[in-house]
């Protein structure tokens, strides 16, 4: 039996190291424990050290980009399900077409998941100007994702907030980008963020680009889960957009534009005559 230790921090390279040499010397899923940042503590522990890499087994590049993303999931079982998986593509090299597959359909599922949470991440940290001196401007942000997305996520940050100083707090991973250099370190409490005026203005404007009348509710927390809303300063104004949405809607109806008499009754007459 083999218990093979994962770090949070670099899960995923960690975790295709092992599998390699894994697969490679024929071990069965059956004879491994993945353990996920210690979380087995010293039950499952042994000493004996992976198998070195005697042979490569190639793996459909469909597998891998898949597993790149499902080893983010939260899904405790998630590193099991990928080498079963790989595991049968030993004799079965066709079952990554196969739809029908149900252990392929929930990797797909756990997959896709991820690249949800990755989205959302995008769409809803919000920086707060930490005020420091200096040549570079420096902002930090509390975020709560569902998946352990910071680290696939965080490139796109570093490659659209260059010219600054940030960090991302998670209970799960911090990151950190310092002079142009991105970093991760373990995840920690919320941190005490100063109040930031730009958030006053970004709810004036979450307010002002607010439309009640294509409001529907059910789609609006689809995209934008409640879970989400305490880290965002838009949220704030939510209920009350939807409370009032409905008047707001009759005061533009009261509010809209007439023709004049004559001109109505010209328009009339047109399409009586067409």
């Amino acid at each position: 039996m083999y218990t093979v230790p994962l770090p949070r921090i670099g899960t995923d390279v960690a975790w295709r190291d092992a599998a390699k040499r894994l697969i490679g010397a024929g071990v069965s899923p059956e004879d491994i424990l993945w353990d996920f940042d210690n979380e087995m503590g010293e039950l499952f522990a042994t000493a004996t050290a992976l198998p070195p890499v005697t042979r490569r087994i190639k793996a459909p590049q469909s597998f891998v980009q898949m597993a790149d993303w499902v080893v983010w999931h939260k899904d405790p079982q998630r590193f099991a399900r990928l080498y079963a998986l790989l595991w049968r593509l030993r004799h079965q090299p066709g079952l990554m077409q196969d739809r029908a597959d149900p252990e392929l359909a929930k990797l797909r599922h756990m997959e896709k998941g991820v690249h949800r949470c990755k989205h959302k991440m995008k769409a809803f940290v919000r920086f707060r100007d930490l005020r420091q001196g200096g040549d570079r401007r420096s902002f930090a942000a509390w975020f709560e994702p569902t998946h352990h997305t910071v680290e696939p996520t965080a490139p796109f940050f570093a490659r659209r907030f260059a010219d600054m100083d940030w960090m991302i707090a998670t209970p799960d991973v911090t990151a950190q980008f310092v002079d142009g250099n991105l970093s991760f370190h373990p995840g920690q409490p919320k941190p005490d963020l100063p109040e930031d005026a730009a958030e006053a203005l970004w709810g004036t404007y979450f307010c002002n680009i607010f439309n009640p009348a294509r409001l529907k509710v059910s789609a609006m927390t689809s995209e934008m889960p409640k879970k989400y809303w305490k880290n965002l300063p838009e949220a704030q104004h939510i209920q009350g957009l939807i409370a009032g949405a409905e008047a707001k809607v009759q005061q533009m109806r009261d509010n809209a534009p007439t023709l004049p008499p004559e001109r109505a009754a010209k328009i009339k007459r047109q399409l009586r005559d067409e």
